[in-house]
């Protein structure tokens, strides 16, 4: 068995996955373990990638778990399994050469380290960044990524601290997810990697952005359906989960002498958006919003 192992997690999307799979034999082969894990499918892409791959660990799902629950499904293997090293890595990814072992060198060299992203740029154009380094204005309540949809700067080429580490492309060591814990799962999905990222570092540990650690991002695909419709291409959900999330984020994290800047920040971009929504007239978009922010405010984001 490899001391690493990585995380592929798979819902209706077996063309992806078995793009990724085999991107990382290509480039990386032999330096890990893949755990795929499939979280309820219904097109048969569970079985299409077992028939494919007899060297990969699948785990089965018998519900759709959100991205925090799957891949947390894949940590307890590999923390039950003692692998040293587990990555999560989002399905519609190619990496580069070498991506894995510039990061797993960087780790073992520097044990106070504990976790380490590529750089990621957009796979249908690779000259523009998708995550160059992300940052947190805590004063504001924000979270960005560095060079967002532009070419690479001066720190897309530097190795740096950040502020948190997005849950495309997250390596750590098992050690450390037994001490501060796994993915929040009643977040389902987006803002549960800032959360354990801000976990990470609260614990002592610095957070690493690579650059000679390359992965291209499909970006999105989970989301967005192919036809725009009345609502557009994104799902409302993702909108009920993006502003809902956001505010337990901040719940959790915000200090007493941050809330003034963070709340005037967040009320003003909801509105921006609820406004937007109107306007074109996607009620269902502006319903979800309103609804992100009610459960965001008053319901418990613990377990």
């Amino acid at each position: 068995m490899n001391r690493t192992a990585i995380i592929l997690l798979n819902w209706n999307s077996y063309e992806h996955t078995f793009n990724c799979i085999k991107s990382l034999n290509n480039f990386e082969s032999g330096r890990f373990d893949i755990i795929v894990v499939d979280n309820g499918s219904e097109d048969g892409s569970l079985q299409k990638l077992q028939h494919e791959f007899d060297d990969v660990i699948f785990l089965a799902n018998d519900r759709n778990m959100g991205f925090a629950g799957g891949n947390n499904r894949g940590f307890d293997y590999a923390i039950e399994k003692k692998y040293e090293y587990v990555m999560m890595l989002n399905n519609d990814v190619f990496v580069d050469h070498h991506f894995l072992f510039h990061l797993l060198n960087y780790m073992g060299l520097h044990s106070e380290v504990g976790a380490i992203q590529p750089k990621i740029f957009f796979n249908n154009d690779r000259t523009k960044v998708w995550n160059g380094g992300s940052r947190y204005a805590s004063f504001f309540g924000w979270t960005y990524s560095r060079n967002y949809m532009r070419k690479e700067g001066r720190m897309q080429k530097t190795l740096h601290e950040v502020d948190w580490i997005t849950g495309c492309a997250l390596l750590t060591r098992t050690s450390i997810l037994k001490e501060v814990g796994l993915l929040n799962e009643k977040f389902f999905i987006y803002y549960e990697d800032v959360d354990l990222s801000f976990r990470i570092k609260k614990a002592g540990y610095k957070l690493i952005f690579h650059p000679d650690s390359v992965i291209y991002h499909i970006a999105g695909m989970s989301n967005k359906s192919k036809k725009k419709g009345p609502e557009g291409y994104a799902n409302s959900i993702v909108h009920y989960l993006n502003f809902r999330n956001h505010l337990w984020l901040l719940r959790t994290w915000t200090r007493w002498y941050e809330w003034p800047t963070t709340l005037i920040t967040y009320l003003a971009y909801s509105f921006a958006v609820m406004a937007y929504f109107a306007l074109r007239f996607r009620w269902k978009k502006l319903a979800a919003v309103v609804r992100g922010i009610t459960d965001g405010f008053f319901k418990s984001y613990t377990s």
